[in-house]
């Protein structure tokens, strides 16, 4: 079981996480979409697509930018559209 945890509060966990590049991309019905609100930040990676991300609010506190994902990834990460991964001092156990 994979496990992501920010401030105290569980983001997302799945017995189900996709590991690339040596994140966990969670699928999105494990993510608690409450502690998420969209940002306006994009990437473009040149396999993967362009990424979206969102900020993490948790108890008064914001992350900015700590989860992305790939609403519309490229053929080759097709699999991981939409399933989300966080970084920036969220801590994945697993």
């Amino acid at each position: 079981m994979a496990t992501a945890r920010w401030n105290g509060e569980i983001l997302a966990e799945s017995p189900d996480t996709t590991i690339v590049e040596g994140n966990h991309y969670f699928p999105p019905e494990s993510v608690r979409a409450a502690f998420l609100s969209p940002s306006a930040t994009t990437t473009h990676c040149p396999w993967k697509g362009n990424a979206s991300y969102y900020t993490v609010r948790v108890a008064g506190s914001e992350n900015p930018d700590a989860a992305w994902f790939y609403p519309d990834p490229l053929p080759e990460a097709a699999h991981i559209a939409d399933h989300v991964a966080f970084w920036k001092g969220v801590e994945i156990t697993d």
